[in-house]
């Protein structure tokens, strides 16, 4: 299904990659209370970019598709259909994976 979002500026919507792990090293089971936050996800949907005081647009240079790690407190949740997203800022992002 396609997203009803159209992020704005310099913002990526990331749909973070599910942790299947539910057991620690040592054999643990720990519940989705306890679990810390992916940091990990890929990009669905992309600004047009940041727009500098002169008012020139500087492209993104992430696009839809890439799979990136963001810091781990970054963005706004944001929950369409059953399925978890994330709106964050150009600057949130850390990396590209791949």
């Amino acid at each position: 299904m396609a997203l009803k979002l159209k992020p704005l500026g310099d913002r990526v919507i990331i749909e973070p990659s599910e942790d299947q792990s539910s057991t620690s090293p040592g054999g643990i089971i720990i519940p989705d209370t306890a679990k810390e936050k992916p940091q990990q996800g890929k990009v669905v949907a992309v600004g047009p970019g940041r727009t500098t005081d002169e008012g020139k647009l500087i492209d993104m240079p992430i696009k839809n598709g890439d799979s990136v790690i963001y810091s781990k407190y970054a963005g706004t949740e944001y929950n369409e259909d059953g399925t978890e997203y994330l709106i964050v800022r150009e600057s949130d992002i850390l990396a590209i994976v791949g």
